[in-house]
């Protein structure tokens, strides 16, 4: 194989597979990246068996073939390399080694044979639509922080996508939930996924999408199954990921619906009172307290270790007095996910989980458990 491409082009294309390799691997196949001739150009692929990132970038031919190297490796060499240098790939049969030129600079690494490469054949995807690259982006931004870490509950590893009709109106849903708080978020449910079956994608995977969808491009393609999900992203990178194999939990039954006290608050003051109070608290507890009434908001936190502190803010309260505490880092959380200029917080008892939105009716939706104060 001997084929030539620009630095920028390998760089960016190497930034996007990379990622998916493991930094420790048991399988020595699976830290390499495979680098195989095509007619378009170039095409790198890496796999962790469970995602597999394919790109193919524009590059000078002169000898067909594939190989394997390690991509970390290889990665670090081009990055470190000059702006606009041109960058030379050559392996030789007999060494079983990949040369690396550019400049001045020449790198001799350990290959491994393309044959060994695994492949993550995707089979059969009958579901296929295309959405608007900022949608999936809000999808996953505004649900990703609850995906729980937890693996013992593995069917919440992930963000859990659906359609489902909401008056009269085909939604796709992305849903998401470590058992303190949940995220829902909707848009208009793209043309061709009706019928869908659910699936729940990786944290891993959903990581990726995020840093891809980043990169450009204005719509992405999606085909799935329920077991696999394929995403083609402009720029000619796909992803295959196998999704996880479990059932989400019916999530509309802590959905609360009867919570009848509604505060209004501006969020950006909140954020900060919550971020200011909290420096005092202890790092297992975290507890914020609220006490409204009367139109007045007061946060407070009691750490017996380090002090205690107190902040207060007008707000938009009618309801009678309620005490109830939060976790701070979670109200941030969730808080920094809201757009508009105030927060809507619909509240029951103590006891009862909290219902936080940008406003009524907004496609973005927050439920957040209490904690004791």
């Amino acid at each position: 194989m001997r084929v030539t491409v620009e630095r920028a082009a390998l760089l960016r294309s190497l930034g996007h597979v990379h990622r998916v390799v493991e930094r420790r691997n048991t399988i020595p196949i699976l830290s390499n990246v495979l680098l195989r001739t095509g007619e378009n150009g170039l095409q790198l692929k890496a796999t962790d068996l469970d995602i597999e990132v394919t790109e193919t970038v524009a590059a000078d031919v002169l000898d067909a073939g594939a190989t394997t190297v390690p991509a970390h490796v290889i990665y670090d060499i081009v990055r470190k390399l000059p702006d606009g240098a041109q960058v030379s790939l050559e392996t030789s049969g007999e060494t079983g080694q990949m040369t690396i030129r550019s400049g001045r600079s020449r790198f001799a690494l350990g290959a491994l044979p393309e044959g060994d490469f695994p492949d993550l054949a995707a089979g059969e995807l009958p579901h296929s639509f295309a959405i608007p690259a900022s949608e999936l982006k809000q999808l996953i931004e505004k649900t990703q922080f609850a995906i729980s870490t937890e693996e013992t509950r593995y069917y919440l590893n992930g963000i859990y996508f659906h359609t489902v009709e909401v008056e009269g109106a085909l939604k796709l849903r992305a849903v998401a939930t470590d058992g303190h708080r949940l995220a829902r978020v909707e848009t208009e449910a793209p043309e061709g996924s009706r019928g869908m079956p659910g699936i729940i994608v990786p944290r891993k995977a959903v990581a990726e999408i995020q840093k891809l969808v980043d990169d450009g491009g204005e719509s992405v393609q999606v085909e799935l199954s329920p077991a696999k999900i394929r995403l083609t992203f402009a720029g000619g990178v796909t992803l295959i990921s196998k999704l996880i194999d479990g059932t989400f939990p019916d999530y509309q039954r802590v959905i609360p619906t009867g919570n009848d006290k509604r505060l209004t608050v501006e969020r950006d003051a909140f954020a900060k009172a919550v971020d200011r109070v909290s420096t005092i608290s202890s790092e297992r507890g975290r507890a914020v307290k609220l006490a409204m009434g009367d139109g007045r908001l007061a946060l407070s936190v009691t750490n017996p270790d380090a002090g205690s502190a107190t902040e207060e803010l007008d707000v938009d309260y009618e309801a009678s007095a309620l005490d109830i505490g939060f976790n701070a880092r979670y109200l941030l959380d969730i808080t920094a996910q809201l757009q508009g200029d105030t927060a809507l917080f619909r509240l029951a008892d103590p006891g009862s989980p909290t219902l936080i939105q940008d406003r009524e009716g907004a496609p973005a939706l927050y439920v957040l458990m209490p904690m004791r104060v």
